[in-house]
């Protein structure tokens, strides 16, 4: 049996934090909440399971991140430490409530792709 839905991309789904299957149901119900259905199609998503890989991920990439901005800045200026705080909270709290939902969002929308989320019985 065929599909009725159309294929969303991966990134689509993570980026605009929508139903892997439909495209069109919000996947969180608050900031990091998945709710147990989608609301538009009624994907079941109580057997999600992102664990921690999209924080481990964002870890990666903002660390390598904020020690390239630390390291850049200390060769070019020689600022006080407090300067390298000012500077780098910010980036580092605003990049990880940023982009730990898309993150998420993907994570889900990889195991809706390799069948992970409803496997067949």
């Amino acid at each position: 049996m065929a599909e009725p839905y159309p294929a969303v991309s991966p990134a689509h789904a993570a980026l605009s934090c929508r139903c892997p299957r439909c495209g069109e149901g919000a996947i969180f119900a608050g900031l990091l909440t998945v709710r147990p259905a989608c609301p538009a199609c009624g994907l079941d998503l109580s057997a999600e399971d992102a664990g921690d890989g999209p924080a481990v991920f964002l870890i990666f990439v903002l660390g390598a991140l904020a020690v390239g901005i630390a390291a850049w800045m200390e060769i070019e200026f020689e600022p006080p430490i407090w300067v390298h705080l000012l500077v780098l909270t910010p980036i580092i709290v605003g990049g990880a409530i940023g982009l730990l939902r898309p993150m998420k969002a993907y994570m889900i929308a990889l195991q809706y792709r390799h069948n992970l989320l409803n496997p067949p019985q």
